[in-house]
């Protein structure tokens, strides 16, 4: 018999079977279900089904990160219902109004480990991926499913391997590697399938810059995406669980632990299709106006005029996204007739931020911050466009109407792409500030 993928096995542990093949349905039990915002509607659907409590509440995690402060009444009610409905149920893993976007805080709080499933309400729950976690998003029907019986019926997706090798060069990001695979293969290139990225390119990145990978595999219609976790990722986690569960140190135990949980696939894993990138010969991409699969390399659309950056969500902004643009921004200012708006991801990462000096760099250039959470990428508040505005963001999505205006542009780009772009007014190249910087 052929080797397993990692979905194959992620989701036979999860179903408690010895083996799974792409194809077969399972009933999975979720190691943990998030949600956000959208709590209150699922609590709804959770009450229609007539069930008082909810099966595992330990296994529930909430984070308050779509309009955060509440900018209407309507979602300060909103806010409240969940509030409440938290408190009924004896929900613990709740962070409120400030802590920050859910994918990051949950990485944070270490809400799911390495080898488990995480189904979430929201698309990008495929971020989990980065610690070899199953992660993938569900609806808010099937979200309160969850919340009443404990389990889902999952089909195990077939499996596509992207191997990459090679350094990449200065002002290239995980966010490029990101986008031109999307623009080769298209948005829906990935469509319900489970993608693992091996290579010596990824196994040497940062912790931060490998969260990026998963979490934009959902614009590329990717079930769950998953990256090998290594020697990196247990440290990271194990700090953490340092730090949630209050213990003096960190210990061996923890990480022969989170050793233990971690899941590989078989070198003879059958795959639906393997891609090879060289990292080499990568180059800053941008994704044009208005699909996030309309990617062409920077120079192409170097120049073009803007009138807002923004730098943060889920995809990028975390402390070694707002350092890179600091490193751009120190000294200088957010041209006239453009502003920047700086959202951390979280709570932790503003304060990191704080006092590393970056957040006094994007005060002193001109730049707004904001409180840590989803901001302008939804569309309903802080930094909505204006009709005819062109935004550049480090944003996941820009499809017509994301940020909350129909008849405006949004590109997406890496942070330094973006901060460059606030300094100059334009789609800028951050490697020509780089080198500005070196001949003064």
């Amino acid at each position: 018999m052929s080797g397993k993928t990692f979905a194959e096995k992620a989701l036979a542990r999860a179903s408690g079977q010895s083996q799974v093949v792409a194809g077969q349905i399972v009933d999975a039990v979720p190691d943990a279900v998030m949600s956000h915002d959208n709590s209150a509607a699922i609590s709804k659907i959770f009450r229609a089904l007539g069930v008082a409590r909810v099966k595992y509440p330990a296994r529930i995690a909430i984070a308050l990160d779509h309009a955060v402060p509440a900018p209407t009444t309507a979602h300060a009610v909103n806010h409240i219902e969940i509030r409440k409905f938290v408190e009924e149920q004896g929900i613990e893993k709740f962070f409120e109004v400030g802590r920050g976007i859910s994918h990051q805080v949950l990485s944070e709080e270490v809400v799911v480990l390495p080898g488990q499933l995480i189904l979430g309400a929201d698309s990008h729950t495929t971020t989990y991926g980065w610690m070899g976690a199953f992660g993938a998003g569900i609806g808010r029907s099937e979200a309160a499913a969850i919340w009443a019986t404990g389990e889902l019926w999952l089909r195990v997706p077939e499996s596509m391997k992207i191997i990459v090798d090679g350094e990449l060069p200065r002002g290239v990001t995980s966010k490029d590697l990101c986008l031109r695979i999307i623009g080769d293969m298209k948005a829906d290139g990935g469509l319900y399938m489970s993608v693992e990225f091996h290579g010596s390119t990824i196994s040497s990145m940062s912790i931060e810059s490998r969260i990026v990978i998963p979490n934009m595999m959902a614009e590329f219609g990717a079930k769950n995406a998953y990256l090998p976790p290594d020697e990196k990722v247990f440290e990271w986690i194990a700090e953490r669980q340092v730090k949630s569960q209050k213990l003096k140190a960190k210990s061996e135990s923890l990480i022969s632990n989170l050793q233990s949980l971690a899941l590989y696939p078989d070198a003879d894993a059958i795959y639906a299709a393997t891609y090879r990138y060289d990292a080499s010969t990568l180059e800053p991409y941008v994704a044009c106006p208005h699909r996030v699969d309309n990617v062409k390399p920077l120079s192409q659309v170097r120049g073009t005029k803007i009138q807002q950056a923004f730098l943060g969500t889920c995809t990028n902004g975390r402390l070694e996204d707002l350092a890179a643009a600091a490193e751009i921004l120190r000294g200088k200012t957010v041209a006239r007739g453009t502003r920047m708006l700086v959202i951390p991801a979280s709570s932790q990462v503003l304060s990191e931020a704080i006092a590393r000096g970056y957040i006094q760099t994007f005060i002193e250039a001109g730049a707004v911050v904001g409180v840590p959470g989803c901001g302008p990428c939804v569309g309903n508040h802080m930094g909505v466009p204006a009709p005819g505005e062109v935004t550049i963001s480090t944003m996941n999505r820009n499809f017509r109407g994301r940020m909350g205006t129909r008849d405006s542009d949004n590109y997406l780009a890496s942070p330094a792409v973006v901060a460059a772009s606030a300094v100059v007014g334009a789609i800028a190249d951050p490697r020509e500030i780089y080198q500005d910087q070196v001949t003064r």
